[in-house]
């Protein structure tokens, strides 16, 4: 079975950015995978660092389960995902237990260093995932085989110089956006903290007018999550775009 892994910062980064092309991978037959980096430890004003990892572990896990990924458990606290060597190392285990096909994972533009880290080294851990001399924490064997990495749209579509970001593809996930919006509930703790924190009001409404928004920049369908391929040297042919292939009666190919 074909596998496809999103590889995200924290708990309901996915959702946010991912979850619809995911799920419709799920459908397409692929087998889903799902790892967010860190606890979401500080994603609270009312918990302890231990009480909120505790229950967005949970939520996590719970959020997986509905999508019927494959959950990975987290291995940093929030703001603590750098581009280092024993991050990569326990990145890369992952990837190799997973071999996916496809991976999907952050802008390596956005707005906090949390999503542009965790992209580099999604990136890389696939990057490094058939050479032998690499070593994994805890060892794995290496993996053979084509993988395509896809960077999702940064948070707001805009970099962190507040400059509108095109994608590469859009997918039409209209009709996922309640399956999006159910996943995201998984995540209650955070309806409180993104309106204190970020003034998000109602995170659910927040999902669905960005991927309006996307939809929009499409001008083709009403909600949309948007794309870019990772150049293909050292992952895969530079035909393969199997994003595309799995999902292609959804996908529009932009001329930006």
């Amino acid at each position: 079975m074909k596998t496809a892994f999103a590889i995200a910062a924290h708990p309901d980064d996915v959702e946010f950015a991912m979850a619809g092309t995911l799920m419709l991978l799920r459908d397409a037959g692929y087998e889903i995978h799902l790892m967010n980096m860190t606890s979401g430890c500080c994603g609270t004003t009312e918990y302890d660092a231990a009480t909120i990892s505790r229950m967005r572990r949970e939520e996590a896990m719970a959020a997986a389960d509905y999508a019927g990924a494959v959950y990975h458990e987290s291995f940093c606290d929030d703001l603590a995902i750098f581009y280092d060597k024993p991050t990569l190392a326990r990145v890369a285990a992952v990837v190799r237990e997973v071999a996916p096909e496809i991976v999907l994972t952050h802008s390596p533009d956005d707005y906090m260093e949390d999503h542009m880290n965790a992209s580099r080294l999604a990136v890389t851990a696939a990057f490094v995932r058939g050479m032998p001399n690499y070593v994994t924490d805890p060892p794995r064997s290496t993996v053979d085989g084509n993988v395509t990495v896809y960077h999702a749209q940064p948070y707001s579509h805009h970099d962190p110089l507040g400059q509108l970001v095109y994608p590469h593809m859009y997918i039409d996930v209209t009709d996922m956006l309640e399956q999006k919006c159910e996943m995201l509930g998984r995540h209650t703790s955070q309806r409180q903290w993104l309106d204190d924190s970020q003034g998000l009001d109602c995170y659910l409404q927040t999902l669905k007018d960005l991927d309006r928004q996307c939809g929009d920049m499409s001008g083709k369908f009403q909600y949309a999550e948007g794309w870019r391929r990772h150049l293909h040297l050292g992952f895969c042919e530079k035909e393969d775009d199997p994003l595309r292939d799995a999902l292609q009666d959804r996908t529009f190919i932009a001329n930006h």
